[in-house]
């Protein structure tokens, strides 16, 4: 009975040892909380969870432009998380160059991130002074146009494959009851015109006003013909029903009240979680149904320093943990974004990740995300201008771009 009692003892050591009772638990922050955000985090924690160490849900509700400043408060002010979520460009440069963040680049050329990760702006994004502060871990791109088949067919149409298809049959759906245009408040709305800019406008005129700040390209005839589609577009949509967040947009498209919506990629893990087929419930049109492009958005980790070693260690374990190929691949389905590495198996993709994957492998067909041109109080901006354009009548086309034209004439060079 005594031996049996030692090594009922023993065991039950040994399982405490092993148990997750023992792990080093890492706060993890982040904005993804909509239904198909919440799904792709948890197969990030479940993949971090598997190597002995805990990962604590630091969700923030809202928006990016809620978080950032919480996330960035946090750090400055002494109270870090273990790890955090932000997007590629600007945003923690002032933390890089307080030392406040982990260095990853030994871990970064130990495990080849130079050679895995596509495209090669996104790991540039994370590079500060040759050191790697940060690992990308999706390709989002928000030039989408989502659209519900149904809505079309029983409306009499055939289901639009452009914007233009889509300002063409909006008389009819409204005849029919039906929402042509979702939108939500706030950024969508900034998002939408961003993505009818470059649809219209085109990439390399597009790139010359964001990232030249060419003014001559900014009041010229190609962003007069986007500011007057959009005069067109705002007059088309009844202000009663706009929404306050981007998922009930999407939401009024796959519950079937609304036509389309234009949002990003991320969109597809909402119609994910509804459990609808692309190309057969739904369709996801890139580049809104003119030239197929996508730009190089996405979401990075960031690690701030810690005294804890073990906490150090665990850190090192989520950054190496998110770049696994079988992590990449459970994350982004669930995302609806594409993943960061290139090697990935991708049969279980659907027909939205194989349209983007295949518009990815063009070169030609990958342009930058704003955030990667332009300083962020500038795109405020911008994006101000537009949701005061968007919503009030009174305010011309001729007015708004204006407006933008001055915003880029007094954008700091980077």
């Amino acid at each position: 009975m005594k031996m049996k009692t030692i090594g009922l003892v023993g065991a039950t050591l040994l399982a405490a040892i092993a148990s997750p009772a023992f792990a080093t638990d890492l706060e993890v922050t982040h904005w993804w909380t909509s239904g198909g955000e919440a799904a792709a985090v948890a197969e990030f924690a479940k993949a971090f969870d598997a190597t002995g160490n805990k990962w604590v849900d630091g969700a923030i509700a809202g928006s990016g432009d809620v978080a950032r400043p919480i996330i960035v408060s946090r750090i400055l002010g002494g109270n870090p998380m273990g790890a955090t979520q932000l997007n590629p460009g600007k945003d923690a440069d002032d933390l890089v160059k307080a030392g406040l963040l982990l260095d990853l680049t030994d871990l970064a050329k130990k495990e080849g991130w130079d050679k895995i990760i596509r495209p090669k702006s996104q790991l540039d994004s994370c590079t500060y002074d040759g050191h790697v502060y940060c690992v990308p871990v999706n390709l989002h791109s928000a030039q989408w146009m989502w659209t519900n088949r149904k809505v079309f067919k029983d409306a009499g149409l055939e289901p639009a494959k452009s914007w233009d298809d889509l300002m063409a049959d909006a008389p009819k759906l409204k005849e029919k009851g039906i929402i042509p245009l979702s939108i939500a408040a706030g950024w969508p709305v900034a998002l939408m015109i961003q993505d009818v800019t470059v649809a219209i406008a085109g990439v390399p005129t597009y790139v010359k006003v964001y990232k030249d700040r060419d003014l001559a390209a900014a009041a010229g005839p190609e962003m007069t013909k986007v500011f007057k589609a959009l005069d067109a577009a705002r007059k088309l949509v009844d202000p009663k029903t706009v929404v306050p967040q981007w998922n009930e947009a999407v939401g009024l498209v796959i519950k079937g009240k609304a036509a389309a919506n234009v949002m990003g990629d991320w969109a597809g893990g909402e119609f994910q979680v509804a459990k609808m087929k692309a190309g057969e419930d739904y369709d996801c049109i890139p580049g809104l149904g003119g030239d197929p492009v996508l730009n190089t958005g996405g979401d990075v980790f960031y690690f701030p320093k810690n005294k804890d070693p073990k906490i150090t260690e665990a850190q090192m374990t989520l950054a190496s943990t998110l770049l696994k190929p079988e992590t990449q691949v459970a994350f982004n389905l669930k995302k609806g974004s594409l993943p960061i590495r290139a090697d990935v198996d991708i049969n279980a993709a659907n027909d939205c990740m194989k349209k983007g994957l295949a518009i990815l492998a063009d070169p030609t067909k990958v342009y930058p995300n704003d955030v990667q041109m332009l300083d962020r109080d500038s795109l405020n901006q911008i994006r101000d201008i537009m949701n005061d354009f968007w919503a009030n009548p009174d305010v011309s086309a001729e007015q708004a771009q204006a407006k933008f034209v001055d915003v880029i004439k007094n954008a700091p060079k980077q």
